[in-house]
């Protein structure tokens, strides 16, 4: 019989730094494009893998000098390609044991849904049959990995975890093993103290309005977002976040875009926790030791860019 033990050993050995495991009926009021169940019926477990981002692939982006490790080695490298390496290993671990398991990594080109306020996307795709939804069926990692309970969604919506705080990224698998699953989260690690909220350069995290959903039996709330203010800003359309000239996505894709580098929900955020005292991943220095730098709004206003970017290498 396989173990949820041997399971999160093995995650562990192959790069997960935190696992979790939710029984199935812990998504039940979940919307029929979200919820888990209507991808595999035959689920009797959720595995929910996290992998930390590196608090130092921040450094660059809070000095205001270097923005690309974020989104390369914080980011997209977790979402594309470490985070698929453990899904492989553990989804065959499983397999080799006699269950079937089907991996979900984070990143959602195919949704059938919008990922930011779960609303069906008309004209994407249609049922297979009448009592189906329409593919492709996307569950929500963050409420998966509360499920899970891996520690809880913070005001920001973003998750934070006792280990990293809002530091890591997620992915799961859907398995027919019958695993013991995880008690829920029990701690508090969120105390609404809105350094998110006033941190955002899209000031996308209202402070006003909240969402309130149900998982697992638990009231669950976060701050209302406004999706596109936060979509804006991630990919540098706030002028005081970013400081390169070109607004075109295609003269700024080397950055992966994601210029604003998560001021307000990860970096005030982790600022906030560490200083308290309260996460478990302990540094010898603070991670914020200068006033945060932001331009003048309009300071694009009056500069004509005339540099080209070219694609080069850097001796290797």
């Amino acid at each position: 019989m396989l173990s949820a033990a041997q399971v999160k050993k093995l995650a562990k050995t192959n790069g997960a730094d935190l696992v979790g495991i939710a029984s199935m009926d812990r998504f039940e009021g979940a919307p029929r494009e979200m919820d888990p169940r209507r991808i595999f019926p035959d689920a009797k477990s959720m595995i929910v893998l996290a992998c930390r981002v590196p608090r130092g692939s921040l450094v660059g982006i809070e000095e205001g000098t270097f923005f690309t490790s974020y989104s390369m080695m914080g980011y997209a490298g977790i979402n594309f390609v470490r985070m698929p390496m453990v899904l492989w290993s553990v989804t065959n671990f499983i397999e080799d044991a006699g269950y079937d398991a089907l991996p979900i990594a984070n990143h959602f080109p195919w949704a059938g849904i919008n990922i930011d306020n779960g609303k069906k996307l008309e004209g994407w795709s249609r049922p297979v049959a009448p009592d189906k939804p329409a593919p492709d069926v996307t569950p929500h990692l963050r409420i998966a990995a509360f499920a899970a309970g891996l520690g809880e969604i913070g005001y920001s919506k973003v998750f934070l975890t006792p280990e990293f705080g809002p530091r890591q990224r997620f992915g799961a698998i859907l398995t027919s093993a019958p695993l013991e699953p995880d008690p829920l989260f029990e701690g508090k690690i969120c105390d609404r103290c809105m350094q998110c909220a006033k941190a955002c350069a899209g000031q996308a995290i209202s402070t006003k309005e909240t969402v309130k959903i149900r998982i697992a039996g638990r009231d669950v709330e976060w701050g209302k977002l406004d999706e596109v203010r936060c979509r804006a800003a991630f990919h540098g359309g706030a002028p005081e976040a970013n400081p390169f000239y070109a607004d075109q996505p295609e003269r700024i894709f080397w950055h992966g875009e994601a210029l604003e580098g998560a001021r307000g929900c990860m970096r005030a955020c982790m600022v906030h926790l560490e200083q308290k005292g309260v996460l478990k991943n302990k540094f010898k220095e603070p991670f914020r030791k200068r006033k945060p730098w932001s331009l003048p709004a309009d300071w694009k206003k009056d500069v004509k860019p005339t540099a080209t970017r070219l694609d080069s290498s850097n001796g290797g």
